[in-house]
């Protein structure tokens, strides 16, 4: 039975800022970097990890390096670009609210990634969940019966995934909120289908008290 965990990055100023990342090369901040640190020192406790997969956009790599601090003698991780952020084109890196004034029927309580349109330069939804879900085909081939496998990713990305695990309707996990920063999901492999066991997982914070 393979373990597959998957993490959201590090804050980000951008982030903090309310902005639209994307594809945009934003950095973590220097609590981002603490929390990842501190991220891979509750992942090494706790797993043997046998590979890493992230997205290759400069807050996942920040973030992957920082994990592998904390953890100590971490695989060096393979990115890929399937592992992104939605892309949001000529919008990316406007404030939430400046791309509510560009697309005034998108619903004001719902993510900016669940956007019903593609911007110019940007990902449709379609686009984003193929290549997400590729990627995660990929992840689950790659991961043997008792190995582990981290993925370093995106709020997004996270989204679409669970929503997969859990027969929700993607729409509808497209709007919600995404994860806190660092957040971790284990999923099972090697039964019928593979299984959320642990959501949303935030234990590594203790480290910072």
């Amino acid at each position: 039975m393979g373990t597959l965990l998957v993490a959201r990055h590090g804050e980000t100023t951008w982030n903090r800022d309310g902005r639209i990342q994307g594809w945009a090369p934003s950095r973590l901040t220097e609590q981002g970097q603490t929390q990842a640190t501190a991220l891979g020192t509750w992942l090494g406790e706790r797993y043997g990890i046998d590979r890493v997969f992230a997205s290759d956009l400069r807050r996942t790599r920040e973030t992957a390096a920082a994990v592998g601090d904390g953890y100590g003698g971490l695989p060096d991780p393979e990115f890929d670009t399937d592992w992104r952020e939605r892309g949001f084109g000529v919008v990316q890196g406007l404030y939430a609210e400046e791309l509510l004034d560009e697309f005034p029927d998108h619903d004001r309580d719902a993510s900016v990634i669940s956007l019903d349109a593609a911007p110019e330069g940007g990902e449709g939804i379609p686009t984003f969940r193929g290549r997400v879900e590729s990627a995660w085909d990929r992840a689950i081939t790659a991961t043997d019966a008792g190995e582990t496998t981290l993925v370093v990713t995106h709020g997004g990305v996270i989204k679409v995934l669970l929503a997969k695990l859990t027969d929700s309707d993607p729409d509808a996990a497209l709007a919600e909120d995404s994860q806190p920063n660092c957040a971790v999901n284990e999923i099972r492999l090697g039964g019928d289908e593979p299984e959320l066991v642990g959501e949303e997982l935030t234990g590594w914070r203790a480290l910072l008290d």
